[in-house]
C-alpha cells in the first residue's frame, strides 16, 4: 500500500511551484495512493494475507515510497485466468475494434501526461524532463500498435488444379512481459501494445524497485474499454517471475533486464517449450573519427552515457576516439559533463537525478574507484553528491564521470556499469577500431560520427550490433525495430516485425479436386 507516499512525498512535491498540478491529481483523487500494487480482472488486488512486504523507495530522498505485496502462486494463477478469460473474448475481435481501445488508451494517456511523469519520477529517480519524454513514447507506441491492429494478414498461394492454401496469423494467448526498473512505464507499453494489438492478452510484472506505474497503465487499459483481464499486473521479485514463467497456460514471455536473468527465464521457458523476447544488457561501442562535426559528437556522446543517470542497456559508454582530435574532444566533454545540473529530479532545471537505488549508486562508485586502480585517470566526477536541499540529502545522486586513458582489458571497459559513467580510449585506424569495438560478447548498439558518409556506411556494416546510429545516438522511434546481437537479447521490440513475435502462422491446404491416394 501508499500511505507512506501520502506522508512523504507529496509534501515534498507541494513544496515545488511547477508540481502544483501534481497536488491537485492527489487532493482531486485522480491517483489513489492508498491501495495495493496488483491488478487483474478489472480492479487493484491485495497480495497474500500472509506476506513479507519489501519497501520502496523513493530515489530522490531515500525515504520509504510504499510496501511492496508480492504475488505468490494463488494471486499469480488468478491474474492469468483472468488474463485467459480476457483472450477468448479479445482475439474475436477485429483489428478495428482492438484498435479503437488502443486508440482510447492512448488518448487518456496523453491527458494524464504530467501526473504519469510525476509518479515515474518520484519511483525512478531520473528527471522530469526525460520522465515526460518517456510517456510520450509509451503513448506513441500504443498509437502505432493500433494503426497495425488491423493489417494483420496471411498468405494466399495458389497450387496445381485449382487448389490452393492461405496463412493466418493468430494471436499466441496469454503473453507475459516482465518489465526493468529504467523505463518502468514506457517498457510496460512497449510490451504491451504489439501484444494487445495482435490479439494476446497480458500478465506484467514490473521491477520491484519499480512498481508504481504500471498499475496505472492498467487502469488506463481498463478506462479505456480493454476487456476486465485483458492486462494484469502483479507484483514481486524473483519467485513472482519463476512463477509466471512455468505457468502452463503462458504462452510467451518477454523480458527487458540483465544477460544472467535473461539466461535463466529462457531455461524456464524451455522447460514448455514457449517462445522468449530478450531485451538484455549492452556494452555498446560509440566510434567517433576525426572528421566528424565535433560539436554533435561531443552532444551524441553525453546523450550516449548520461540519459537517466546512465542507466541505459543501449549507452555507448565505449567511446572510441581518433587520437588527433582525442585531446579536444575530452576538453569539450569535460566541460559540458561538469555542466550537467544535477538534483530533484522534480524540478524543470535538473538534467540528472538520483540512481535508483542505494546499492546501485555504490555499485557504479565501485567501478569508478575499480578503474582508478586499473590505471584510468578521472577526467571528471565519479564521487557521491549530497544537493543543498536538505530533504535530498537521503538521495542516491553522483556525479557524471569522464574516464579517459582507458584500455580495452579495463573492467570499465570490458563490463556493464550501469550509471553515469563514459569511458574514453583512442584508436588510430579504422580496421582497429571496429576490431575493438567489435570485441565483447554483447552487441545491443553502437554508433559511429562522421562526415563520410561511405565510412559511416561500411563501419555500420562490420559493427555487431542490434541498433547503430550514425552522427547520433540513443533514438528509439516506435516505428524501428529495437533489439541486440550476440548476448543482448533474442527478438526485436517496436516496428512492424515485433508482429511476428506476437503471433503464430497457421497453413490451410484447400483441396479443390479429387484425392490422389497411393493407397
Amino acid at each position: 500500500m501508499l500511505q507512506s507516499f501520502a506522508r512523504l512525498s507529496w509534501r515534498r512535491l507541494a513544496a515545488a511551484a511547477p508540481l502544483a498540478a501534481a497536488v491537485r491529481c492527489a487532493s482531486s483523487g485522480s491517483v489513489d495512493i492508498t491501495v495495493p500494487l496488483n491488478f487483474w480482472a478489472g480492479k487493484r488486488r491485495r497480495g497474500p494475507e500472509k506476506c513479507n512486504t519489501e519497501n520502496v523507495y523513493e530515489p530522490a530522498t531515500g525515504r520509504i515510497l510504499c510496501h511492496l505485496e508480492p504475488c505468490g502462486p494463488v494471486e499469480v494463477d488468478q491474474a492469468v485466468k483472468a488474463a485467459k478469460s480476457a483472450f477468448g473474448h479479445w482475439s474475436k475481435m477485429s483489428g478495428m475494434e482492438r484498435a479503437r481501445t488502443m486508440i482510447e488508451a492512448a488518448h487518456i494517456i496523453e491527458s494524464r501526461r504530467e501526473e504519469i511523469a510525476e509518479m515515474e519520477v518520484v519511483n525512478n529517480g531520473k528527471s522530469i524532463t526525460e520522465a515526460r519524454l518517456d510517456v510520450d513514447s509509451a503513448r506513441l507506441c500504443i498509437e502505432y500498435y493500433a494503426g497495425l491492429a488491423s493489417t494483420l494478414a496471411g498468405q494466399h498461394v495458389q497450387l496445381p488444379g485449382g487448389s490452393f492454401a492461405y496463412t493466418r496469423r493468430e494471436p499466441l494467448g496469454v503473453c507475459v512481459g516482465i518489465g526493468a526498473w529504467n523505463y518502468p512505464f514506457q517498457i510496460a507499453a512497449w510490451k504491451s501494445a504489439p501484444a494487445l494489438a495482435c490479439g494476446n492478452s497480458m500478465v506484467f510484472k514490473p521491477s520491484p524497485v519499480t512498481p508504481v506505474t504500471a498499475v496505472m497503465l492498467a487502469e488506463i487499459y481498463a478506462k479505456a474499454g480493454a476487456p476486465e483481464g485483458l492486462f494484469n499486473v502483479v507484483q514481486g521479485g524473483q519467485e513472482t517471475g519463476s512463477l509466471l514463467c512455468h505457468h502452463p497456460d503462458v504462452a510467451k514471455l518477454s523480458f527487458t533486464g540483465s544477460v544472467p536473468t535473461g539466461k535463466k527465464i529462457m531455461e524456464m521457458a524451455s522447460k514448455g517449450v514457449k517462445p522468449v523476447t530478450l531485451e538484455l544488457g549492452g556494452k555498446s561501442p560509440l566510434l567517433i573519427f576525426q572528421d566528424s562535426d565535433l560539436e554533435n559528437a561531443v552532444r551524441g556522446a553525453l546523450m550516449a552515457n548520461f540519459l537517466s543517470q546512465g542507466q541505459v542497456c543501449s549507452n555507448g559508454t565505449r567511446v572510441f576516439v581518433q587520437r588527433d582530435i582525442l585531446p579536444e574532444f575530452v576538453e569539450e566533454v569535460v566541460k559540458r559533463t561538469q555542466a550537467i545540473e544535477i538534483g530533484d529530479p522534480l524540478l524543470e532545471s535538473t538534467r540528472m537525478g538520483a540512481l535508483v537505488s542505494r546499492s546501485h549508486l555504490d555499485k557504479v562508485l565501485s567501478f569508478v574507484d575499480q578503474a582508478k586502480k586499473e590505471g584510468a585517470t578521472v577526467m571528471c566526477g565519479g564521487e557521491p553528491f549530497v544537493p543543498s536541499d536538505p530533504k535530498l540529502r537521503g538521495g542516491y545522486y553522483m556525479t557524471p564521470c569522464v574516464l579517459s586513458n582507458c584500455t580495452d582489458e579495463m573492467t570499465c571497459v570490458k563490463e556493464e556499469i550501469f550509471g553515469p559513467v563514459m569511458s574514453v580510449l583512442s584508436f588510430e585506424t579504422e580496421e582497429e577500431a571496429l576490431q575493438r569495438a567489435n570485441d565483447s560478447t554483447l552487441g545491443l548498439a553502437a554508433g559511429v560520427f562522421t562526415r563520410d558518409v561511405r565510412r559511416a556506411h561500411r563501419v555500420v556494416e562490420h559493427l555487431k550490433a542490434g541498433s547503430c546510429f550514425i552522427n547520433n545516438y540513443n533514438i528509439t522511434p516506435v516505428e524501428v525495430p529495437f533489439g541486440g546481437f550476440k548476448m543482448s537479447g533474442i527478438g526485436r521490440e517496436n516496428g512492424q516485425v515485433t508482429i511476428e513475435y506476437y503471433t503464430q502462422l497457421k497453413t490451410v491446404f484447400v483441396e479443390m479436386g479429387d484425392v490422389d491416394s497411393l493407397f
